[in-house]
Parts: C-alpha cells; structure tokens; sequence
C-alpha cells in the first residue's frame, strides 16, 4: 500500500526542483508570447482584456462597498464629532451673549431714566444707504473711491462712509448716480478723535500711507500702542464713538494709528446721514479747516 505513495513522491520531487528552477525562465517566455500575440492580433488580445475587465469588475465593486463604507462612517463620526465641538461653542457663546444682552437691557432702562431727569438731547437719528465701491483712485497724490449712488438717492456732502469694521471716510462729492468717498488716508482727511481709554483729544491726518498720524495732542499726553481711536463728534461732522483703528507706533517722533477697514477688499461702503448740523456745508467752514492743516 505504501509503494505506489513513495513512488509517485520520488517522481514529482524533480519535477517540483526543475520547475522551481525554470520558473523564472518560463514567465520570461510566456510574457515574451503574450507581446507576440498582441502584436499579430489586437482585437482578440482587446476581447480578452474586456472580457477580464467584465469579470473582475464586479468583484471589485462587491471589495469596495465596505471599504466605502467603512470610510464613510469614519467621515461621519468625525462630522459628528466636530458638530457637538461646534455646538457646544455655540451655546458657550449663546450663553455669553444672553448674559450681554441682560447687561445691555438694564443700562438701557438706566440710561432712559437718566436722560428723563437731565432732559439730555437725543442722539440724531440714522439714515444710511449702501452703495458698491465702483472706482478706486489710488495713487501718490490721492486716496478716494467712486461709489454708485448719489443726490437722487439722498446721499449729501459730509456724510459718513462706514463698513462693517469701523469708519472709512466722508462724502465730498456728489452727483446724480456717483458720489466721491475721501478716505481717511488721503492727505486731506482731517478728523476728531478721541484716543485710549483717557479719551485723549487728537486729530487724525492722513498722510496717503495706509496709517495715518495723530496731532495736536495735549503736553504730557501717553499714548501706547494698541490705544483704540474714534470719533469725537467735536465739529458737528461725525458722531462720536465710530470706531477708527488702533495706534500701532508711538514715539516721540510720529503717532501712527492702523484703521480697523480693509482697503483691499472693501466692495461696499455705507453711507450714513446721522442728521448733524456739519461744519463742511457752512460758508465759513473751508476756511477755518484749511486754516488749521499743517
């Protein structure tokens, strides 16, 4: 029973060692065989190449679905796990604000009552229109932009140019469909500012470089930079607190102050009409404001 094993073992044990040995020799001559083949007949070597794509393709298609899924759930947990990070954000800042709002609504009953018992002047009312930025005179001489709306939709000289992030300029010219924005860098912006929490008294210059200079401030006066600058309202032509920007050198040679606007992206100007007897409209006004320029 044992001999027909062990013979056919002996036999298949050079076999095994001579394929072994030429296995290499054999993948050479059949690669060699299948470049052949497809050089004398494409369209059966295209058929055979189809008919292989047909049928491996679903077996692709079946070891792909779970590892599309898989990675799907794993996409999932981290969405899900970013919008609980998210939510939780959110309601830490739902709170926060909800807090704010309380504060607010009583310094508001607050300052209702107060204003009741000193009989204080109303702050003017606000009217404001939003116009797009149409044209950019930018050069070495000037700093002004073009903006489409004009007197037939109520915008008038010494109105106030705001965006999002603070005061941009003021109307000096206008037209039937245009108007002329003068930046707060132009060299012929002059502006009262209030600066620091001491609510230092300035004017702002500009200068035609992105920040403008601080002068005429008091003896002994201490700026810092990071000192946030707005408005004073003084001389009827901007209300005050509209935010400026912030002093970002301060030495003994020059003041600087790096406002809050982006120049480089600002599309669209409000123009706002806050109802103040301005000084730009009297007679005497251009006088006494170039009187004043350095």
């Amino acid at each position: 029973m044992n001999k027909p094993s062990g013979s056919v073992s002996r036999l298949a044990t050079p076999i095994k060692a001579w394929a072994q040995r030429f296995a290499f020799l054999f993948l050479v001559v059949g690669a060699f065989a299948l470049m052949l083949i497809g050089k004398a007949d494409t369209v059966l070597v295209e058929r055979v190449r189809t008919v292989v794509g047909d049928a491996v393709a679903p077996i692709l298609e079946f070891i792909a679905r779970p590892i599309d899924t898989i990675g799907n759930t794993v996409a999932g947990i981290g969405e899900l796990t970013e919008l609980r990070a998210r939510n939780a954000a959110l309601e830490r800042e739902s709170e926060r604000l909800r807090h704010w709002q309380t504060v607010a609504r009583r310094l508001e009953a607050e300052n209702a009552a107060l204003r009741s018992l000193t009989d204080m002047v109303p702050d003017p009312r606000l009217r404001y229109i939003t116009a797009r930025v149409v044209g950019d005179q930018g050069g070495a001489f000037a700093r002004s932009v073009l903006v489409n709306a004009g007197s037939r939709d109520g915008i008038a000289k010494g109105q106030a140019a705001v965006t999002t992030r603070g005061l941009a300029g003021r109307v000096t010219e206008v037209g039937q469909r245009s108007s002329r924005v003068l930046l707060l860098t132009d060299i012929n912006s002059r502006i009262p500012v209030l600066v620091g929490a001491a609510r230092d008294r300035a004017i702002m210059a500009g200068d035609n470089t992105g920040q403008p200079r601080l002068l005429y401030l008091a003896a002994g006066t201490e700026i810092r930079p990071g000192d946030r600058v707005v408005t004073s309202g003084h001389g009827g032509v901007f209300p005050p607190g509209l935010p400026i920007g912030i002093v970002t050198q301060a030495s003994e040679t020059a003041l600087r102050v790096q406002p809050f606007v982006d120049w480089a992206h600002m599309e669209f100007l409000r123009l706002a009409d806050y109802e103040l007897p301005s000084l730009l409209l009297s007679p005497g006004a251009g006088g006494r404001l170039q009187g004043g320029r350095r």
